[in-house]
């Protein structure tokens, strides 16, 4: 980074000798001014000058100069939405990976030029300042993702919303790569202060836990249920503002900090028990210090239930204060609002809001259940069943005792009506009951967010059918009207303007305009474009140009040097078994192979890049990466390969990284078992940046391949149905490994230590899983991947054909933008309405002028 020029506040006068106009410099767009606002914050709010000033100073000084712009925007939202018509989306997420703050505003402010001039009329680089920022650290993938994309399309449909979840304070942990393992530590993105989010203590709420509960009767003998907690936590509002792409919406993204409500025990630190006086403290800020709780000990378990229902019951008590700032009772509180439960882990909140109608404000039972129903809906994002939550009734009894009674009094009520219309059936009766009674008595979460919800919904075309078949099928015979299909979606303006501003450039100077990035249905009209030399050359260097930053990034993080002419052949997600990881792996040890025998061979430069955590207790996962970056580092130095192999393991996959690494790749790999991806968005961000993909019918890649063409996609291996009837039918997997020469010596060589002779036992587990079990069909997908692999090969030497399948790739992705997504939720199953904000103070005479708030004394 440059040196700043000088940054010392100055004031000016104007020609009459006033001053310059204070606020001018909390919303002016000029260069001088955003220079002038620039400095004052470093000056008199972080004490800096620029011969004192950090990096990080002058990061976070611009990032307050960019926030400055967006209050007048925030306010005049929140204003706006406490009208009682307006219908509110809050979308509850354990996850919200919203990535860097800074670059998104600029964008969607319309501010990226003119703050890059005045940064370097400053003597700064803007480019090096964004990199400054930290990511938040609110999410592990594509649940917490996907959440992101959905509050900058609701602000850019200008929908009324809010997200609401935890303020993790370490996030899940930052990844390092040591000797090939996964090594976890705290992830500290709140070292330095963040910027973008405001404090708002004088909305906290009191959160019950533990204890027990008592029955009374109100002053008008109605019987009442009290919970008498053992604790309270108090959960503190911070507040994000998410603005919509070039318009005046600034909705929020409220997180949740756990506090104690007694933080110091003079009595215990008198009676010099200095621990027990901080303790309660401790405990209760543990609630949101780590996003997802290794859950391998009960302490995990417990402080994971703890944490759902601790922003859960925080959003609805948050929510229900709006309501009666606006409204005398609850009885329309479902036509205000719209909750969308972002997976299981927000499920508790069904239980929650009857507890608050009933117990809290003294509605009846049924009233308080049709309003439940009303306002609910439900997002499936998974067919494993291990990611079907199930709490231990013993748990929900010692911790959340109301919760629980409540649990049991749904369940009664739906199994007597279930009974009703189905007398007899004992087993249908199980399958729906919210109580699983077999083994450990426990409390099946989906089952309670089904019954609480009036929609269910997948995120793929093939999820939405698997559910109605399979996972959720008595709820779909029971209720099939509930049931909708919402395929994924990913906002273009972070994965294209954002991550690829000269492809951004291209496209807009083409269509003459940028209102693609209003509407991604405008880009096929440039379909006609692949038949143009000119505009082909210049997707390949935009591509090549990419690609070269990546190659620069890989050098300085891994060490590990790569040709950037080589095929990028990328695969970057969570670590999963079923996302086949160590499939991809075990093809590049064929490749290997195949070039240990004949090391003339002529292949295709390859440059396998792989990204993503395993979670910390996840045993086999960890066990992949450590293998895969085993496998890289012999294949990176053999002579016989001569660098045309190159694997490398980008540790602490992010948004920030994916920004990178989307728009550098060549091939996506998306090579899940069949009917076992839900959807995938990652798949969305290569096709939108041009790479082509290699996968399975499985997901939204169904829905890809159809959009992009059947030829522009390099499909491999068995379909769902066929996954399960070769299940079905006792599958073999040694059959496999007993008839393909090529497969056994791969595995005999992970087998034999080969890629760790110091621990030649290391890798055995995988082995012996892969041979005895198989879960998710490697061996059987095995040869079919190779020849897939194979046929990329033979399309990539073809650069002009490839170029003209990258392009296509890219340009009928329009399915895949969140606005489509957003749009039929808002259509089909919130029944919200686009909320335009008008800055009806505005004045043309004096465009920075702000916007005037009125200070009410105190009586």
């Amino acid at each position: 980074m440059t040196n700043a020029a000088s940054l010392e506040p100055s004031s000016a006068m104007s020609s009459s000798g006033a001053s310059i106009r204070v606020e001018d410099d909390r919303t002016g767009l000029s260069i001088e001014t955003l220079r002038r606002a620039f400095a004052d914050h470093l000056f008199f709010l972080l004490g800096k000058t620029d011969r004192s000033a950090t990096a990080a100073d002058y990061y976070t000084s611009l990032s307050y100069t960019v926030r400055d712009r967006l209050l007048r925007r925030w306010m005049k939202t929140q204003e706006a939405y406490r009208n009682p018509g307006n219908k509110v989306v809050c979308y509850l997420s354990a996850e919200f990976l919203m990535g860097r703050h800074l670059g998104n505003s600029l964008i969607n402010l319309g501010l990226h030029k003119p703050v890059q001039e005045a940064m370097e009329a400053s003597g700064l680089e803007l480019d090096d300042l964004i990199e400054i920022e930290r990511d938040p650290g609110l999410g592990n993938g594509g649940l917490g993702r996907l959440a992101a994309c959905f509050l900058d399309s609701l602000a850019t449909l200008q929908i009324p919303a809010m997200g609401y979840g935890i303020r993790y304070e370490f996030g899940i942990f930052h990844q390092m790569i040591q000797n090939g393992w996964q090594v976890e530590i705290p992830d500290q993105w709140l070292k330095l202060q963040n910027p973008w989010e405001i404090m708002r203590r004088e909305e906290s709420i009191e959160i019950k836990l533990g204890g027990h509960t008592e029955s009374q009767h109100d002053e008008k003998g109605q019987h009442r249920v009290v919970w008498i907690p053992s604790r309270t936590v108090v959960a503190v509002p911070y507040d994000t503002p998410v603005p919509g792409y070039r318009n005046n919406t600034v909705n929020t993204l409220r997180l949740w900090k756990a506090e104690a409500s007694n933080e110091f025990n003079f009595d215990a630190f008198n009676a010099g028990n200095y621990d027990r006086a901080v303790s309660d403290k401790l405990t209760s800020e543990n609630i949101s210090k780590v996003l997802y709780p290794n859950d391998n000990t009960p302490q995990g378990r417990e402080l994971r239930l703890e944490q759902q229902y601790f922003f859960v019951s925080a959003s609805l008590q948050d929510m229900i204060r709006r309501h009666l700032a606006v409204h005398p009772n609850l009885d329309n509180f479902h036509e205000q609002f719209a909750i969308q439960l972002n997976d299981t882990h927000p499920t508790v909140g069904v239980a929650e809001l009857m507890r608050l109608l009933v117990d809290e404000h003294g509605m009846y039972w049924d009233q308080a259940w049709t309003i439940c129903q009303k306002t609910f809906a439900y997002t499936n994002h998974t067919l494993l069943p291990e990611a079907l939550e199930r709490w231990p009734v013993e748990l929900f009894e010692r911790v959340l005792p109301r919760i629980l009674e409540i649990v049991y009094e749904i369940n009664h009520q739906f199994l007597e009506q279930v009974a009703k219309w189905y007398p007899g059936d004992e087993g249908l009766m199980r399958r729906l009951s919210i109580i699983q009674e077999d083994g450990e008595k426990s409390i099946r979460m989906a089952n309670l967010a089904c019954i609480g919800s009036h929609a269910i919904n997948g995120v793929a075309a093939l999820h939405t059918e698997l559910l109605k078949q399979s996972t959720l099928r008595d709820f779909y015979q029971l209720w099939p009207e509930k049931f909708f299909n919402k395929t994924n979606g990913v906002t273009p303006r972070r994965w294209i303007l954002l991550s690829n501003p000269e492809l951004s450039e291209l496209y807009s100077e083409k269509l003459g305009n940028d209102d693609w990035l209003h509407d991604l249905s405008l880009l096929p009209q440039l379909e006609p474009q692949v038949n143009d030399g000119a505009f082909c050359d210049r997707w390949r260097a935009i591509k090549q140009t990419k690609k070269q930053a990546l190659a620069e990034y890989i050098l300085n993080h891994t060490g590990i040097e790569v040709d950037s002419n080589s095929l990028f052949d990328v695969q970057v997600k969570r670590i999963h078994e079923y996302k086949r990881q160590l499939l991809a792996v075990m093809e590049i040890i064929t490749l290997y192979n195949r070039l240990k025998a004949n090391p003339n061979a002529e292949i295709v430069p390859r440059t396998f890049i792989f990204g993503g955590k395993a979670a910390p207790g996840y045993f086999m996962a960890k066990l992949i990466i450590k293998l895969t970056n085993a496998v890289g580092a012999l294949v990176n130095c053999d002579p016989d390969v001569r660098g045309r192999i190159k694997v490398v393991y980008l540790p602490n996959f992010s948004v920030s990284l994916g920004q990178r690494v989307y728009p550098a790749a060549d091939l996506s790999e998306q090579i899940s078992t069949a009917g076992k991806e839900a959807s995938g968005t990652g798949n969305m961000k290569f096709s939108m940046n041009g790479a082509l993909t290699v996968g399975t019918l499985d997901g939204a890649n169904i829905e890809i391949r159809e959009e992009v063409g059947e030829e522009n996609f390099f499909l491999f291996g068995l379909t769902a149905q066929e996954v399960a009837d070769t299940k079905a039918a006792g599958y073999r997997p040694r059959d496999y490994y007993d008839t393909n020469t090529a497969l056994r010596q791969v595995i005999d060589q992970i087998d034999s230590g080969l890629f760790c002779p110091g621990e030649p036992e290391l890798f055995k587990p995988l082995v012996e899983s892969l041979l005895n079990e198989d879960t998710y069909l490697l061996l059987a997908d095995y040869q079919a991947y190779v020849d897939a692999q194979d046929r990329v090969s033979e399309a990539y030497k073809d650069q002009t054909s490839w170029t003209k399948m990258s392009i296509l790739n890219a340009l009928r992705t329009a399915k895949f933008s969140s606005d489509r997504t957003i749009a039929e939720y808002c259509s089909e199953i919130w029944d919200a309405k686009a909320v335009p904000i008008e800055l009806q103070d505005y004045n043309p005479d004096r465009p920075n002028a702000p916007l005037r708030v009125p200070i009410r004394r105190a009586n």
